[in-house]
């Protein structure tokens, strides 16, 4: 991927992905830990070629959020993010969801844990 893929990201095709939710305690006052994580994850993903970090989602009282990621196989884009997540203090204990097949699809599986 390089940065022109970043800019004509085609939302259709992110449909047609699987996907990695993590549900995380934050707790900070402030998005700069999440950023310096997400900065991580990027990188990670980008040198892997294994999926993209498609963005967070954070309460208002920033207690808690979400992270998405989507690629080829939910199975290795966690393989890949998965020690920088281990290495997140505010990671600890986070629901995480693998989501494998195609949205839309009558196949598709989902497998929640908690990050230990």
């Amino acid at each position: 991927m390089n940065f022109n893929d970043l800019l004509n990201n085609d939302s259709s095709e992110k449909n047609k992905r699987q996907g990695v939710v993590i549900f995380f305690n934050y707790g900070h006052t402030n998005l700069e830990p999440l950023h310096e994580l997400e900065s991580k994850l990027r990188i990670l993903l980008y040198n892997s070629g294994t999926g993209e970090l498609d963005g967070h989602q954070m309460a208002l009282d920033m207690l808690d959020g979400f992270l998405y990621f989507y690629g080829d196989s939910a199975e290795e884009l966690f393989k890949t993010i998965k020690p920088a997540l281990l290495a997140t203090p505010f990671m600890k204990k986070a629901e995480v969801n693998l989501r494998f097949g195609i949205s839309g699809d009558n196949k598709v599986t989902d497998i929640d844990f908690i990050l230990e």
